[in-house]
């Protein structure tokens, strides 16, 4: 058996002050970690999830790391759980299977890493000591009351659910169980932890400022990434849809269009596949691809991986050498959005005209749907049709994928006005 060390001389070079403050507390069931946007939430339960499946040796325990969609694992929780035993110099001593999402730990403590887009997949996981939610607004409240029932395990003791998330929207089912207020929280079981950029110490000027700029880039964001707080409910521009499982053998029949809307460091690269109905008059948003840090020649591979190289793409017009790029890399069929004087609105007034229907995989998707809300007239309060420019990069792709149907152009090129 190899010999761990577990003695950090300097605790403070290595934890953030919350979360060594709640390091050996195991009494609370569901560990509720919520905040702004490089709080260290995410890294911080990495380690204290880590340290506890290693400081249990007579039952080694059984954790389930999730993210909704599977595909995002790998660059995600994955990756900070192996940077983690690779900081503490234990990597060499554990057994990683990188094909499976695996990894034993020294003393025979199992991780296993799964996506919850199939619920049924994890109902056969027995034996769990713990599970970790990461972005957990992106589950449902089904999905968490499932994993509350997976651990049950009698020889683990301490078992425990953590929940880490950026604070969305009010309609999100994190806010209905622990913050509306109709809702009385049970301190016994539950505790709930808020922090924000200035709870890690860890963080460079760069980072700092980029968050602390949000306050006059974008105020949307402001106060869900800088000061995580959930944002106010303002009028939504898609107020009413529906998400479920699709099934796509029953969509064949329908036409598929594509779209793709380009991002890097703060905003993520989507690209949507929907389908549409005309006879219902309906949206159905089967698809998304949504990562940040792509360049170019990594989204052509993305979408020749989702089998979609030979379909038509239609792309930001704003990036016109990303598309070249693309095309070269053997999406060929890859084509710029035609813009023009007042395409947002226009594009989202076609939207309106439809129900939208997403599958519940497409997770940014509905996030995106339940935050993206029109602007306000400072000076007298009211609603514009302007929406504001935030929550808006699944919806771009989409609106660029319906380019090619809601008559927004001529063949020539010349901008129509649609009148509604």
């Amino acid at each position: 058996m190899p010999t761990v060390n577990l003695n950090f001389p300097k605790p403070a070079n290595v934890f953030n002050k919350q979360i060594f403050n709640s390091l050996f507390d195991y009494d609370h069931f569901i560990e509720v970690w919520y905040g702004g946007a490089s709080s260290g939430k995410s890294h911080g339960v990495v380690q204290k999830v880590v340290l506890k499946a290693l400081k249990h040796w007579n039952h080694p325990r059984k954790v389930l790391w999730l993210r909704k969609v599977d595909r995002t694992i790998k660059d995600s929780i994955f990756a900070d759980v192996l940077g983690c035993l690779s900081d503490w110099q234990l990597l060499n001593l554990c057994k990683v299977n990188q094909t499976n999402y695996t990894i034993t730990l020294p003393n025979g403590a199992l991780f296993l890493f799964k996506g919850m887009q199939d619920p049924e997949r994890i109902k056969s996981i027995k034996g769990l000591s713990d599970v970790v939610m990461e972005e957990a607004s992106e589950y449902t409240l089904d999905d968490y009351t499932q994993l509350t029932l997976r651990l049950r395990e009698p020889k683990h003791k301490q078992r425990q659910l953590f929940c880490m998330f950026n604070p969305v929207s009010k309609l999100n089912w994190t806010y209905k169980q622990w913050f509306a207020d109709d809702v009385e929280v049970d301190e016994d079981r539950v505790v709930i932890h808020q922090s924000t950029y200035k709870d890690n110490r860890f963080l460079d000027e760069a980072n700092i400022q980029t968050i602390e700029d949000l306050r006059r880039t974008n105020p949307a964001y402001y106060k869900i990434y800088t000061l995580g707080e959930f944002a106010t409910l303002d009028k939504l521009v898609f107020p009413a849809f529906d998400k479920r499982r699709l099934n796509l053998a029953s969509l064949r029949h329908l036409p598929s269009y594509f779209g793709l809307d380009f991002g890097y460091t703060n905003d993520e690269t989507a690209f949507m596949h929907v389908k549409v109905d005309e006879n219902s008059k309906t949206i159905y948003v089967v698809e998304e691809y949504a990562q940040h840090g792509m360049l170019n020649d990594e989204i052509a591979s993305a979408i020749k991986g989702m089998g979609y190289a030979k379909e038509a793409i239609t792309a930001d017009a704003a990036e016109p050498k990303s598309i070249a790029e693309i095309k070269r890399d053997g999406i060929m069929r890859i084509r710029p959005a035609k813009k023009g004087k007042d395409s947002i609105t226009q594009g989202i007034s076609f939207m309106q005209q439809y129900h939208l229907v997403v599958d519940d995989r497409c997770v940014k998707t509905i996030e995106e749907l339940e935050n993206y809300t029109y602007k306000k007239d400072k000076a007298t309060g009211e609603y514009t049709n302007e929406p504001v420019d935030a929550y808006n990069h699944e919806i771009d792709a989409i609106r660029y994928a319906l380019s090619e149907i809601n008559g927004m152009a001529t063949p020539t090129g010349i901008v129509m006005q649609r009148i509604f």
